[in-house]
């Protein structure tokens, strides 16, 4: 015996040995949420504990393993197998580290990551494992559409084949007795209803047995199918399906076969005549069995007591929650009889030969009724001196019994009570043979059912004797077969006139697709046996599959697809190809798959590609896989485009900070790793709604008003989405200042954007503090690169109108910034004792090259004509200017357009760097800026570190190491000096 302590208390087991005289305590280091035991080996158990955690137990719950994390709520199976090998198999599903399921076996004393077995190749849908006899399903769910797999005696796993247009949104395993199974499936056009469905022995190929059955809800959400299977009869079931808007119960003897409407009794309670003719009025009843072992549900059979069914319900045109009475068959429902006007629960006791009913009432009772002649008759019985308000009622196990416990209790404020009934004094003997008569099962009539006619031991009514032991039939003698011993085949319909035809789905010559010249397959007739109907000779031969020789067909019907069914796949993994034929010589046929990228293969025939083909792909982009397959009849071809990626890890949307009304603008996304693949960009501007799809990264915009705006760009590649957002400031007039620091700055410097834009902050808040100009008027950018330098941006006033008015706001203010930052008082404190100092930086004169004797005379004449170039900019620009170091920003019309380039930092621009080393998108390019003087038709870009003009230009072995940044490619025309240069910008001529 265990016991399971209050788990608000603690957690512990009590179990005894000594039938609950004396109780050790073992304590838990987890909670129990459920326990299964095993069905043959008593002292073996699975406890699953409230943190999704399963462990196993061999000594009754004394030492416990921990098997498995993460398991899903009732997902995991003894080992049921009939042939009963492996009893220490645990079936279990398991959630992965990425969130994924996947069905997992293992032993249950040793479930290490070594000794696991993944039976199903993949992934599959949470919550969908069952292991039931000798099968295993699994459902995996792709395109919007569920796909259910079956594994047959643990072999390999088959996609379950229904009507090709049943199209399932959800589908039940009801019964998987005598190697077959009887699944509830919901078409796509059913909402209350379910179809039934029966299989082959081995699970895969389904036809229809029942269609439009009802279907309700349970207490807990879970899905309720209006089907019973008789017990104690194989074959036997009863069904509640619903007929234009009406539920009508049918009753089957066939597995689904053949269904018939009940008969209505010929009498009620009290012998008045029921007049009741099929099919527009029958019996109907409620099938719902109780989900609580204390309570009996509607209906009851038992397997010892094949004859005899119990069940509450109606007579009408349909069922109905109305006038319910309760109904016995003891013919195996051939015929009815009424035997209450109120719902009662019933008990089988002594293999069916007593019956107890109790009544269904809220009041309190003191009596029960039993009925010793299968419930022709009854007598009542008092089993307690007090009313007793019942909670349930339960038979104590064994075949033999004749105890049954009641409990409940006396009143809403007592304790429960227990009341032990047994009614073994009743009986004053055992049964005799001559106590019993032969019973022969039969369909109204009809002996020969499921192939065989079989003979059961019945007690005679009038006997009242004990009958022990359940003996089962006495006599099971086959019978002929007839077409009602055949169903049709997977792919066939029944017609009216009883024939199995195809249906318009379904080609019959399909069966030899995967036949081979020389070979043979069975060639369907239309019809398949009743899986275990025992009937012999008769028909039996004209309905079986014939045996035929595989004939000779051209390759038809290709396909190529990747085992998974996506389209995509991740670069530098395996992808693994599929190649499917509809018809043709598969042992035969030559195989030639072209990759697209270079590689190609062949093979001799179709069987050894059963595993797939596999290929790695080395690069991103969309690869035009081929297959051709040939034999001597013909060939044929298949297409598949493969789209090849790599995860993108980082998105950098890099535009500039401040910008003039009316001019473009031009923004990029830099993307980590570069070359990702297939993209899509998705662009935000402000508070529209409707954002702008493109497949570049790099757009052009303008803003027609002034003000702070947000650009938010997001990247989706395959199934990851990442984005990033900048924030621009739009004015038709502004001034911008290069900034410097102390030197020892740089030493505190690691060269990363979010340090950048502290700095930037602390830099704002110092020049606020030492000029009292408003925040409103000041932007501070902080460079990437060293010697750390940022750009100040200063703003007009916003009431300001008018040109020239602006351009005075601008000048007061940039005249005092210049003051202030000249009298070193800026400054801010960037830890205790470290004082940084913030200057206003000056444009020196410097070549745009380095000058080394390696350098031939053309390339020297180059950077001569270059350097007398910038310095004659440089004198006009000191004379055309009073404050030095300032420039003025401001919208020009019929301007060319200037190309916008980004400072780099100084890690970003050594080629040939490991990854390791490389820094993030964020640190290779952080922000851009677009510089227009008024008097100067070039745009130019200020060395942080020397403080000339530079173009960056990414070098060839750096492309090759890692790729070109996205967005980043040299403008048509422009020249590109070699690598003669630092090892740490290479610089150019800018381009007009």
């Amino acid at each position: 015996i265990m016991l399971l302590t209050d788990p608000e208390v603690e957690s512990s087991l009590l179990i005894s040995s000594d039938e609950g005289a004396t109780y050790q305590k073992y304590r838990l280091n987890f909670y129990i949420h459920s326990l299964l035991f095993h069905p043959k080996q008593e002292d073996w158990i699975l406890a699953y504990s409230q943190d999704q955690k399963l462990f196993s137990s061999v000594e009754f719950g004394r030492r416990w393993l921990l098997l498995h994390e993460g398991v899903a709520p009732n997902r995991f199976y003894w080992s049921m197998m009939g042939s009963g090998r492996e009893p220490d198999l645990v079936h279990l599903e398991a959630k992965t580290v990425d969130g994924h399921a996947q069905y997992i076996t293992c032993k249950m004393q040793n479930c290490s990551e070594a000794t696991r077995s993944k039976p199903f190749p993949g992934y599959i849908d949470h919550n969908s494992l069952i292991v039931q006899d000798d099968y295993v399903f699994v459902q995996l769910t792709s395109g919007g559409r569920p796909h259910y797999y079956v594994s047959y005696r643990r072999n390999a796993f088959a996609q379950m084949k229904l009507p090709k247009y049943s199209l399932p949104k959800d589908m039940h395993v009801i019964s998987t007795d005598e190697n077959q199974v009887f699944a509830a499936v919901q078409e796509w056009n059913q909402n209350d209803t379910y179809n039934l469905y029966i299989s082959d022995t081995r699970g895969v190929y389904f036809t229809l047995a029942l269609e439009n059955v009802k279907s309700s809800q349970g207490l807990e959400g879970n899905v309720m199918i209006d089907l019973y299977e008789v017990a104690g009869i194989k074959g036997m079931f009863l069904a509640n399906k619903k007929i234009d808007n009406q539920v009508k119960t049918f009753i089957t003897y066939n597995k689904g076969r053949d269904w018939n409407l009940l008969q209505a009794p010929d009498t009620d309670l009290r012998g008045n005549p029921i007049h009741c003719l099929l099919p527009y009025c029958s019996l109907h009843l409620h099938l719902k069995v109780s989900e609580n072992p204390y309570t009996s549900g509607n209906i009851a059979s038992r397997d010892t007591a094949p004859s005899i069914i119990v069940a509450s319900g109606n007579i009408g045109t349909e069922l109905s929650d109305n006038d319910i009475s309760m109904f016995v068959s003891s013919d195996a429902g051939n015929t009815w009889r009424q035997i209450f006007e109120e719902e009662h629960s019933v008990l089988y006791l002594d293999q069916g030969g007593v019956l107890v009913a109790i009544k269904h009432t809220s009041l309190p009772i003191r009596h029960l009724w039993l009925s010793f002649d299968e419930g022709r008759s009854w007598s009542k019985y008092s089993f307690t001196s007090l009313p007793l308000f019942v909670d349930g009622v339960l038979g104590e196990p064994g075949e033999e019994t004749l105890i049954m416990t009641v409990f409940g209790h006396f009143s809403h404020r007592s304790e429960w009570q227990l009341v032990k009934v047994d009614y073994k004094s009743i009986f004053d003997r055992r049964c005799a043979e001559e106590d019993y008569r032969p019973w022969q099962l039969h369909s109204q009539g009809e002996a020969c059912i499921m192939g065989a006619k079989r003979i059961y031991r019945k007690r005679k009514s009038e006997k009242k004797c004990m009958q022990g032991k359940y003996a089962g039939a006495m006599t099971s003698e086959p019978c002929v077969c007839t077409e009602a011993d055949f169903d049709c085949d997977y792919g066939y319909e029944r017609h009216s006139n009883g024939q199995c035809l195809p249906a318009f789905w379904y080609n019959p010559s399909s069966l030899s697709k995967d036949c081979s010249l020389g070979q043979s397959y069975l060639n369907s007739t239309g019809y398949r046996k009743v899986v275990s109907n025992n009937c012999t000779d008769g028909v039996r031969e004209r309905y079986t599959a014939k045996p035929q020789k595989c004939p000779g067909k051209p390759p038809q019907g290709l396909r190529i697809i990747t085992s998974d069914g996506k389209l995509t796949a991740e670069q530098g993994h395996n992808v693994t190809f599929l190649v499917q034929l509809e018809e043709g010589d598969l042992q035969r046929s030559l195989i030639q798959v072209d990759f697209g990228d270079g590689i190609a293969v062949s093979y001799a025939n179709l069987s050894s590609t059963e595993d797939g083909i596999k290929h790695v792909y080395q690069n991103v982009g969309i690869f035009r896989v081929t297959v051709l397959v040939e034999n001597s009849l013909g060939s044929d071809n298949a297409v598949l485009y493969l789209h090849v990626t790599c995860p993108l890890e980082h998105v950098h949307l890099s535009l500039p900070f401040v910008t003039t009304k009316n001019k473009e603008v031009n923004a990029t996304a830099v993307l980590w790793p570069s070359q990702v693949g297939t993209l899509t960009y998705i662009w935000w501007f402000g508070n529209n709604t409707e954002p702008l799809i493109t497949l570049e990264g790099s757009i052009t915009f303008t803003f027609s008003v002034e003000g702070m705006n947000t650009i938010t760009v997001q990247v989706s590649a395959g199934n990851t989405i990442l984005q990033d957002t900048k924030t621009i400031a739009v004015y038709e007039q502004f001034q911008s200042l290069r900034l410097s620091f102390s030197p020892n700055l740089d030493d505190y410097n690691p060269d990363i954007p979010e340090w950048r834009r502290d700095i930037s902050r602390v830099v704002k808040r110092s020049l606020v503090e030492a000029t009292g100009i408003s925040s409103k008027h000041i932007l501070v950018a902080a460079l990437p690169g060293l010697p750390t330098s940022a750009e100040l941006f200063i703003l007009p006033y916003q009431d300001a109108t008018g040109e020239n008015k602006r351009t005075a706001d601008l000048e007061q203010i940039s005249e005092a910034l210049i003051q202030k930052l000249n009298q070193n008082l800026v400054h801010f404190e960037l830890k205790p004792g470290v004082r940084i100092l913030v200057h206003a930086a000056h444009l020196t004169a410097a070549p745009l090259v380095d000058i080394t004797p390696s350098h031939s005379g053309s390339a020297m004449l180059m950077l001569l004509s270059v350097v007398f170039v910038g310095l004659a900019v440089f004198v006009i620009y000191k004379f055309k200017r009073k404050i030095p170091g300032l420039n003025i920003y401001a919208q020009m019309q019929n301007e060319k357009d200037q190309e916008m380039v980004s400072p780099v930092s100084q890690r970003e621009s050594i080629p040939n760097v490991p990854q390791s080393e490389l820094m993030s998108p964020e640190q290779l390019v952080d922000e851009k800026l677009e510089v227009q003087p008024i008097e100067q038709p070039q745009a130019t870009v200020q060395n942080p570190r020397k403080g000339n003009a530079t173009k960056v230009v990414w070098t060839e072995d750096f492309q090759k190491a890692c790729g070109s940044p996205r967005g980043f490619k040299p403008r048509p025309g422009a020249e590109v000096f070699p690598q003669l240069l630092t090892p740490r910008v290479q610089k150019r001529s800018l381009p007009m």
